[in-house]
């Protein structure tokens, strides 16, 4: 389930009350906990956070780059934590969280499904957002970024 909407608060909008309070208390965390510089916007059809190409127009698709993400989507809910992606540290870290919670992780490359809000240890997702700074997240997607 894709949302067409041009600011987040068209996205919360469009949103059923009872899934929009779910998706605006993880917003809250993120919105929170999210590092200097990056910056909420939508895409993808959802909400995402990432570095707005006035900052950091060198990416691989000519979009902003995305540091993480929040969707309500038919079946569920996601989170997308790209600096989890690829980073062996972050996902124990993540996967502690959820063990240490006593949560099960439904998890994909960079996604994280749950169906309730009370499935999420929403402490260990604003620990990994706060986790990395801007700059720190370009140079790793710039190691990476084929040249």
């Amino acid at each position: 389930m894709q949302i067409k909407a041009g600011t987040p608060a068209e996205y919360l909008a469009k949103l059923p009350a009872e899934r929009r309070a779910v998706v605006a208390k993880v917003r809250g965390v993120i919105r929170k906990r999210l590092p200097k510089g990056f910056k909420e916007m939508t895409g993808y059809g959802m909400l995402v956070y990432g570095i707005p190409l006035s900052t950091y127009p060198e990416t691989y698709n000519d979009q902003p780059l995305m540091y993480a993400a929040l969707a309500a989507q038919k079946n569920n809910y996601a989170i997308y934590l790209m600096a989890v992606y690829g980073d062996k540290g972050r996902e124990t870290q993540l996967r502690d969280g959820f063990k240490a919670a006593g949560k099960k992780l439904d998890m994909g490359k960079s996604c994280i499904r749950f169906k309730r809000l009370e499935d999420l240890p929403l402490p260990v997702i604003g620990d990994l957002i706060a986790g990395i700074s801007m700059k720190d997240f370009i140079a790793r997607y710039e190691s990476v970024k084929k040249k």
